[in-house]
């Protein structure tokens, strides 16, 4: 894909690309995202200001008293922008030789403007980029075509966001990867738990893709965003930011506490309990506590302490103490390698299954995510699996019991898309028939009307903690769902019969082909006797 040129017709994967062609060669992946997605937050929070401050002129006339009235901006969700931070100011000196020193003060500005966003923006991010004004400008340019009049997008900001988040995490190294969980994949956890109300939060929440499709979620259940509350942290500081940029830019309240921090370490919510969990942890974390450390914390309080070498498990157990006891539900990811660890991870998988915490276990197809190409696991888990009402359905009492899915054979649905110039990425992504399959499987499972639910080969058991404890405790749906041998299905002898015709029929040609070819010989004079 080329830079765009006059005449040809603009879309907005052309306007995206050639963002990312601005700064090709310039700074660093990291420094080259913030720039991008800094002046993407500056684009569109100067949209929204300067619809709101129409908005408020033509109510209060041209007065300057009301025009610069935080509150009035506040009160819907949209930023205050001071003058020289605006976007259209900006624009308007995108080839100033001090470009850049602009930029920054812009973001300097807003932050000082919206405590909220205290943190949240680069700052002195494009003094040090390297870039020429020429390229800064030409990046402006780009960006400042991204608007709603020109494409016509239900969700144009999310959009953007998901493209730059999720280009840069497939182009950087693990790390980089873990900021960013697969739109479907997150979209698939949210059907599953179904937060329509409550609490939700993320421990690790990344650039905040669980909280964006919590909200995805009810607005495609026409419930009431009012009605939920988003809380979390992330331990990175950079990726920290992207998550407040990216929720602050939607307009999604959250609470991720004033700055950057560890969950194992410095829980920023402590006895909070929640209504819900969506996370997708860092996979197999080593060192997350010291020797010594946590050995007596009370999130473990009743089981082993997680081992050192792995976190997995530790993620488990802070997730259940955070949910409510009565009725929270988690979805959550991890590496397969936990359905089956031994040692101290066997004895809490061990007290969770005997304390009947643990719905459904759900094994995705391989090649879904950046930082791995391995299939990883969806666990659900439940504090209630008690027959009950919800949500307008009567689910059946489910207590001591398991759904095993394996989707490891949903791989034909490939997405490619260009990382950079010549270079490709393919990934395995779920179509919204699967996920609404899935759902349903699940939602068929809990139902009271038992006639909805039949164990399916190669894709869904139901187990029962006996049939569990009768696999010494594992968690893995191939221990389970039935396999299904299909060289059964072969009639060796009509295919032996079919081979043995066929050999026969190459032996004739053959023969025929010697013959001929001794004949030409022959003919011209040789005896091949």
């Amino acid at each position: 894909m080329t830079k765009v040129t006059k005449g040809k017709e603009v879309t907005l994967e052309n306007v995206l690309w050639n963002c990312r062609v601005a700064l090709r060669g310039v700074g660093s992946m990291e420094k080259n995202r913030d720039a991008v997605i800094g002046l993407v937050f500056l684009k569109f929070a100067g949209d929204k200001f300067a619809k709101r401050y129409k908005e408020i002129k033509e109510q209060y006339g041209d007065v300057p008293a009301f025009l610069e009235k935080v509150s009035f901006y506040n009160a819907v969700n949209v930023f205050y922008i001071g003058e020289t931070a605006r976007w259209s100011y900006i624009v308007k000196h995108a080839s100033a030789n001090d470009s850049a020193v602009i930029i920054d003060r812009a973001m300097a500005d807003i932050e000082e403007s919206n405590p909220p966003l205290k943190g949240a923006l680069p700052q002195n991010l494009f003094a040090t980029l390297g870039a020429s004004k020429e390229a800064i400008k030409s990046l402006i340019d780009e960006i400042n075509k991204i608007d709603e009049k020109r494409f016509q997008e239900e969700d144009l900001i999310g959009r953007v966001y998901e493209y730059f988040l999720q280009i840069y995490a497939a182009s950087g190294t693990k790390e980089d990867g873990e900021f960013y969980t697969p739109a479907c994949v997150v979209q698939l956890i949210a059907e599953m738990i179904e937060p329509y109300s409550g609490v939700v939060y993320d421990p690790c929440c990344g650039s905040g893709g669980m909280f964006v499709q919590s909200l995805k979620f009810v607005d495609r259940h026409n419930g009431n965003r009012q009605e939920i509350s988003i809380i979390g942290q992330e331990s990175v500081a950079d990726t920290w930011r992207l998550c407040k940029m990216n929720l602050a830019i939607r307009g999604i309240a959250h609470n991720l506490g004033e700055a950057n921090a560890s969950t194992f370490t410095r829980d920023l919510h402590p006895d909070k309990k929640v209504d819900f969990i969506m996370a997708n942890p860092p996979f197999n974390l080593k060192n997350w506590r010291g020797e010594d450390e946590l050995t007596d914390d009370p999130r473990f309080k009743g089981f082993p302490t997680p081992p050192v070498a792995n976190a997995n498990y530790a993620w488990i157990l802070h997730m259940l103490s955070k949910l409510d006891v009565t009725n929270g539900i988690a979805g959550f990811l991890l590496a397969n390698g936990a359905l089956n660890a031994s040692g101290v991870e066997y004895e809490i998988r061990k007290e969770l299954l005997d304390r009947d915490k643990i719905e459904a276990i759900i094994v995705l197809p391989r090649d879904m995510f950046y930082t791995t190409d391995i299939s990883v696991t969806l666990w659900i888990m439940n504090n209630n699996k008690k027959a009950r009402s919800l949500h307008g359905n009567q689910l059946r009492d489910r207590t001591n019991e398991v759904l095993f899915v394996d989707l490891r054979r949903w791989d034909s649905n490939i997405e490619e898309y260009v990382i950079d110039k010549g270079k490709k990425k393919k990934k395995t992504v779920l179509t919204d028939t699967q996920i609404a399959d899935v759902k349903k499987i699940y939602n068929n499972w809990q139902s009271a009307d038992t006639s909805l639910y039949a164990d399916l080969p190669e894709l869904c058991k139901s187990a029962t903690l006996d049939d569990i404890r009768a696999k010494n405790y594992s968690l893995a749906p191939s221990k389970y769902v039935e396999f299904i041998d299909h060289d059964l299905d072969i009639d060796y002898e009509k295919e032996m019969a079919r081979i043995q015709k066929e050999m026969r029929e190459v032996l004739a040609a053959e023969k025929k082909s010697q013959k001929m070819l001794e004949e030409a010989f022959r003919g011209i004079g040789y005896d091949i006797d």
